[in-house]
């Protein structure tokens, strides 16, 4: 497999360096003087073509490229030759002798060995095999489904033409189809799941072979053997001949065997074939022509090809009764032999650490080896769950307590014997889960801390059970060495003992106690001596075998939360807590701080120290005075801040943690006794910062737009990104509702009461399907999941049909010893254990009610939300079919629609350092408004993902939506079209076809489609996007309003109107009525209902918009009077209709005047802030303007003296681009600089930058009124005036007002969200703050 997506990256590798379509240029290769170019392949019977390659390739890496060709495929044991000499395959290119540009490879054919020659029978049945959509559905994955739009579009997906793009308009805009009835504003039926995935069924594919299998004569006998026979296989043409075949080391030939004579000679004339496709393609003509027609086949695009790094579950799946076929990979065995050897995960993980660094193409290569392996490991996890929980592999230690199975190379734990202390069956769940993350902290340590070593671990819950996974742990160092007992170096009984070894290790975990901030501290070992610790108690370092240092058992390393550790003299006091009291008590003792919530206290107690230490050099003097002085004042100072803050240092801010505080069972010298309150003190501190700073942070968040969680996964990420426990979202609820915007949060307190069902309800069904019957675990599935969602239900009540099928399909596992008592759970018995757990675990004491009907009343919540949520916590993977999910008479879940149930892997996750690095650089450009440095820095950074991991990872997605985002900033729309493309597909594939991510890169596809006039698969897209979110979370929800505006936009006529006023109350419900966003939404209504002649309600909603403006802005600020002058327009306009119809004379014309039309720009301009996307080039303007200011710096008075003579041309001048000195004078104003000093500075700029603007457009009054916006002040004096006069200037012209309301669109967008403009990243807010600095 790991070859597979090795050959996949080489041929990514060669498409990224040579298609400038996307937008990549190798700027990596060029700082290695590596640049590419060309060679020419030829030989093996390969019609020649080129290939691009780089100089700091091996030779094995173009050899993987060549592989991976269309026209070479599927041939496999080559080697390449330059001037008759085969190359060396680990070898450099650029160190081959006589290697340049230009020259000729040939193709060598080697001898095959028979793991070889299996490997090509594997590649030969992987090209036959058709792919089919159902294909990723029916293995648990998620498809992508972006193909299925486009397909039914004329436009194809690989439309990059403007020329066809723009002939396509007037088709496009007539297949514009009507928005489905399900999707419309106020339905309240669900979409039907049938429109989330495709269910047409392709053309059937063209067969290559009625069958391809393993001869009966297999294996070859011993005098065979001898004479270079690897196996024989079986062929059935479509000609009905049937015929065996040779693997030999020079590759394959008729033999003369039948199914009743054993004859292994050659037939007469038969060629010996390389290929097995040759030989193939001379016995069966039919099967030549199909392959012909397999290799001119249309490809798909290089990300639905290659194989995604781990697996994204999919909750619904397509039956597979009708296309279920063994492939030929079973039949001709090569599923166990080729995978007979088990790998050595741990030292292939090492081994890829070890990899040099020294260089980018180094690191590179480095970080994808990791990823390999990484990936290979997590793969190989879930299948050996799945054969150890079904009862294939037998355990290792012959154990029935505590079993451990090795399967695949993978060690797999089952101890069923649980520490009491630690909380029973939770608390070792939460230590594997602990364990699980402090793996993931110690190998994000960088730098020398990398040889630091952990054991490859990953977590399995499969049918109910949870299993731990770790590579092979090496042997410890031999106890031949006097120096190294037993190789345990460091650990709580690891004793007194010193060595270079041990000393070693000692400096390697203090290194990594500082980044990870924790505290050097001393307890009492088993014998009463002081042992000094960097960890916790139960960590313990070794030197492996290998020579490597480890550490293990690492699950108590991050500080302990006060908030759940009630001591001795409190516990009989909880009780008496009554709802949202701290500290509490809690089901295990393993409660933990996350890694983001120490980083931000650190973050948020060092404001603290900054403010102290300001604080007492004031009081005693002054700042400047206690700098300056040269007394100690500045240094007490500093040592009263630390003392105050909890600074372990007293002369610096450091903050440190003990991880053993709180741990029951360690006790600490009295010498420590300090530092042990501290710690205390600390740690109740930290979990006050949660409750008191952290939550009403993210509700923060959450009511301003920054976080939009839109269901489980998403509510999860938003929070753990504040560092807050999931055990919060009890109080994340009473927070909520004793707040007075509840109503405004009333999604998030919705999927927080779903998060706490299912995380209950996941909890029973663990213990509940354990018990089950492999013959009956479909059965007592869905009877959980209708127990679940329909009240009341139970098995005597609907029937026991379900159970007698369960029995019949089982027949080899019923009999006396089948159990059924998963049939006697009933709806109410199950609601009951929920609630139960709920109150012990999150403190909902109300809320749930007696039944789900209670949460769908109360909160609005969706039965199929929770059905979703519940299928992908548990592996359960359901029909793609019509659920009545509030039919109390019979069963809406049966068991022949659960389809399989797959194990959930959680792991650790490789980082991409070069690649981050440049991708937050890449942000912090855009957050400066360097909008050229950052879309050249998001290339680069699109580039290095490539290298890494083919684009197919969660942060890739984000940089190439962001790259698409700025794009289209700069003006190119059919860039950001062909970027978005592919973003979809990865967003599909990596994160699900229904995610959250999917649903919003589905919208912006739509945004940059509609730019290119492809309206109707825009309004598909917008279709896809609601569809989804209805489904995954439902109608009420803030993003709603942004699909509905969009699609408001989208839309003509009647269904514009009705899809605007949905926008307009709910986005009035969740961000308020006096919202500028809500005034957006209401100057788009007053515009379109100008298009159908309302010019009173037009006029009504431009009246409401321009209060808001009023309110929030102020009376001079431009966006108010844009506004003013917009309802001027309508009201006018409305007075003439009114008085035409009064005086019974000439009809007006129905078609408003042009004024009034918003144009193609204009609607370009809106849906671009409806969705965040800055689409002014104000930003890059703005930083050119600000350079060319300090070019001519030092010739300040000369410039001075040549405009004073000039004065009467830049009058003119400054009609054109009036809003330079708006723009300086705020970029002046913002930096605490003379406005004198601004003024002159335009005066300079005003030739130049009037030079680089053809037309006297809307663009920089809209990038003028940003900077007002962003910095929320209001326009100075002089700004005003400008404003007037070129209000003066364009009064009269009909397209006045158009380009009035385009400003007032950008100036909204602005300001609806201060970071909405491209990756939540605010780039004209800091746009001075860089001035300044620079």
């Amino acid at each position: 497999m790991r070859d597979a997506v090795k050959k996949g990256n080489r041929e990514k590798r060669t498409m990224d360096v040579s298609c400038s379509e996307n937008g990549r240029k190798a700027n990596v290769s060029k700082k290695d003087d590596d640049g590419s170019f060309p060679v020419k392949v030829q030989g093996a019977g390969v019609e020649p073509f080129e290939l691009q390659v780089h100089g700091f390739w091996l030779v094995q890496d173009a050899i993987m490229t060549v592989l991976g060709r269309e026209e070479v495929a599927p041939r496999t044991s080559i080697a390449l030759a330059l001037s008759g000499v085969t190359l060396d395959p680990m070898s450099e290119l650029q160190d081959v002798k006589g290697f340049k540009a230009g020259v000729t490879l040939r193709l060598v054919e080697e001898p095959y060995s028979p793991r070889s020659a299996q490997a090509h029978l594997a590649r030969v049945q992987e090209m036959l095999k058709a792919a089919r959509p159902q294909d990723a559905l029916m293995e648990g994955r998620s498809p992508a489904v972006l193909n299925t739009l486009t397909q039914t579009h004329e436009a194809p997906p690989t439309l990059h033409s403007k020329n066809r793009r723009a002939n396509s308009k007037t088709e496009q805009s007539a297949e514009a189809p009507p928005p489905p009835a399900y999707i419309l504003p106020g339905v309240s039926e669900l979409p039907p799941l049938t429109t989330l995935l495709p269910t047409n069924t392709p053309s059937e594919a063209p067969s290559y072979l009625l069958d391809l299998s393993l001869s009966c004569w297999n294996p070859p006998p011993g005098f065979r053997k001898l004479q270079g026979d690897f196996l024989y296989i079986s062929v059935h043409t479509l000609e009905g001949k049937q015929c065996d075949i040779t693997s030999c080391p020079r590759g394959f030939y008729l033999n003369r065997s039948t199914l009743d004579v054993f004859d292994p000679r050659p037939a007469q004339s038969t060629p010996v074939c390389h290929c097995l496709t040759d030989l193939l393609s001379h016995i069966s003509p039919q099967f030549k022509h199909n392959l012909g027609a397999l290799r001119h086949r249309p490809s798909l695009p290089v990300e639905e090809t290659l194989s995604t790094p781990y697996r994204t579950l999919s909750w619904l799946g397509v039956s597979s009764l009708h296309s279920h076929k063994s492939s030929f990979s079973c039949r001709l065995g090569l599923d166990q032999d080729l995978n007979a050897q088990a790998p050595d995960w741990n030292k292939e993980l090492q081994a890829a650490r070890d990899l040099p660094q020294r260089s980018l193409e180094e690191r590179l290569q480095r970080d994808r080896a990791l990823l390999q392996v990484n990936s290979a490991f997590v793969w190989a996890v879930a299948q050996a769950a799945e054969k150890v929980i079904d009862g294939f592999v037998d355990p290792i230690n012959g154990s029935h307590e505590d079993p451990a199975f090795l399967c695949g190379g993978v060690f797999m734990s089952m101890p069923t014997h649980r520490e009491e202390w630690l909380g029973g069956e939770r608390g070792h769940r939460a230590a594997q889960r602990l364990e699980l993350r402090c793996v993931q902290a110690y190998s994000d340590l960088s730098g020398d801390l990398q040889n630091l070593h952990t054991i490859p671990t990953a977590l399995a819950d499969y049918r109910g059970v949870r299993l731990s996974a770790q590579g092979l742990a090496p042997g410890l160092q031999g106890p031949e060495q006097a120096e190294v007992p037993n190789g345990l170096l460091y650990g709580f009984s690891a004793g007194p003992l010193e060595n270079p070894s041990r000393r070693k290790l000692l400096e390697l975990l203090a290194q990594a106690a500082k980044a990870l901030s924790l505290q050097r501290h001393a307890v009492l070992g088993p014998s009463g001596h002081q042992l000094p610790l960097f960890t916790s108690v139960d960590a313990q370092g070794i030197l492996g075998a290998d020579g490597r240092y480890y550490l293990l058992d690492v699950y108590r390393t991050m500080p302990a939360d006060a908030n759940f550790q009630v001591e001795d003299g409190e516990e009989g006091k909880e009780t008496e807590h009554k709802e949202g009291s701290f500290p509490r008590c809690h089901p295990h003792v393993l409660c933990r701080l996350r890694p983001e919530l120490v980083k931000a206290f650190i973050q948020h107690k060092h404001a603290q120290f900054t403010q102290r230490v300001k604080a007492y050099m004031e009081e005693n003097g002054g700042v400047e005075e206690c700098m300056t002085s040269g007394d100690s004042r500045n240094i007490d100072a500093v040592r009263k801040a630390c003392k105050d803050v909890g600074s372990v240092s007293d002369i610096i801010f450091e903050m440190r943690f003990n991880p053993n505080i709180f741990s029951p069972g360690v006790q600490f010298p009295s010498s420590e006794s300090d530092a042990v309150e501290l710690q205390k003190r600390l740690l109740k501190e930290a979990a006050s910062f949660i409750i008191n700073d952290q939550i009403p942070a993210f509700m923060n968040d959450c009511i301003h737009g920054t976080d939009i969680p839109m269901d489980g996964a998403s509510l999860r990420q938003a929070l753990h990104h504040k560092g807050i426990n999931l055990r919060y979202l009890g109080q994340l609820i009473l927070s909520i509702r004793q707040s007075d915007l509840k109503h405004q949060l009333r999604h998030i307190t919705r999927l927080a009461f779903a998060e706490i069902v299912v995380r209950c309800a996941q909890r029973f069904f663990s213990g509940y399907i354990q018990g089950v019957e492999t013959s009956n675990l479909s059965a007592a599935a869905s009877h959980f999941l209708c127990c679940l969602l329909v009240p009341h239900f139970s098995s005597a009540s609907n029937g026991e049909e379900s159970k007698k099928r369960s029995r019949r399909r089982g027949r080899g596992g019923g009999g006396a010893a089948d159990s059924t008592t998963w049939t006697a759970l009933s709806g109410n018995e199950l609601w009951s254990q929920i609630c139960q757990d709920a109150q012990e675990t999150y403190r909902v004491k109300e809320g749930l009610g007696s039944n789900v009907d209670h949460l769908v009343e109360q909160y609005g919540l969706q039965k199929m939300s929770l059905l979703r949520e519940m299928c992908l916590k548990t592996g359960i993977q359901l029909r793609l079919r019509e659920y009545i999910l509030d039919n109390r008479n019979k069963a809406p879940i049966s068991p022949d629609d659960v389809l399989n149930i797959l194990p959930v892997v959680k792991h650790i996750t490789m980082t991409t350092t070069d690649a981050t690095r440049m991708f937050k650089m890449a942000q912090n450009s855009l957050q400066k408004g360097l909008l050229e440095q950052a879309y050249e820095q998001l290339k680069e950074t699109a580039y290095l993902f490539g290298r890494i991991c083919d684009d197919l990872h969660p942060e890739a997605c984000q940089c190439l939506s962001l790259l698409a985002k700025v794009a289209y900033v700069q003006g190119h729309p059919a860039e950001a079209r062909s970027v978005q493309l592919r973003v979809v597909v990865i967003s599909e594939r990596v994160l699900g076809f229904d995610h959250p991510n999917t649903i919003q890169e589905y919208v912006l596809l739509s945004v940059y489609l509609f730019a290119g006039g492809e309206t109707a698969l825009a309004q598909r897209c917008l279709y896809r996007a609601k569809v989804l979110l209805l489904t995954v979370h439902g109608g009420d929800h803030p993003y709603t309003a942004v699909i509905d505006a969009s699609l408001g936009l989208v839309l003509q006529g009647e269904k514009s109107l009705q899809y605007l006023q949905s926008a307009l109350k709910l986005n009035s419900s969740f961000r308020g009525d006096m919202d500028l966003t809500t005034a957006l939404i209401h100057h788009m209504l007053a515009q379109r209902l100008c298009l159908t002649g309302d010019y009173r309600g037009g006029m009504n909603h431009e009246k409401e918009a321009y209060s808001i403006f009023q309110n929030k802005c102020g009376e001079d600020h431009p966006q108010t009077k844009c506004s003013s002058d917009f309802l001027r327009n309508i009201t006018q306009q409305a007075v003439r209709v009114e008085r035409s119809i009064r005086q019974g004379g000439v009809e007006l014309s129905e078609t408003p005047p042009e004024g009034l039309v918003p144009s193609q720009d204009t609607t370009l301009e809106q849906l671009a802030l409806v969705n965040g996307i800055l689409k002014t080039s104000y930003s890059t303007k703005m930083m050119e303007f600000k350079e060319k200011l300090k070019e001519r710096k030092a010739a300040e008075e000369a410039e001075k003296m040549k405009l004073e003579n000039s004065e009467s041309t830049n009058e003119n001048e400054a009609s054109e681009l009036p809003t330079n000195s708006g723009e300086v004078t705020e970029e002046a104003t913002s930096n605490g600089e003379q406005k004198q000093e601004a003024t002159d500075g335009n005066a300079e700029g005003q030739p130049v930058e009037t030079d680089t603007s053809e037309k006297p457009d809307h663009s920089n009054m809209n990038g003028q009124i940003e900077s007002h916006l962003h910095n929320g002040n209001c326009a100075s004096k002089m700004e005003c005036e400008e404003e007037e006069h070129q209000s003066n200037i364009t009064n009269g012209v009909p397209i006045a007002s158009q380009s009035k309301s385009s400003s007032i669109m950008i100036s909204v967008s602005e300001a609806q969200s201060e970071s909405a403009v491209v990756n939540g990243n605010g780039c004209v807010v800091n746009e001075g703050k860089q001035a300044e600095t620079e």
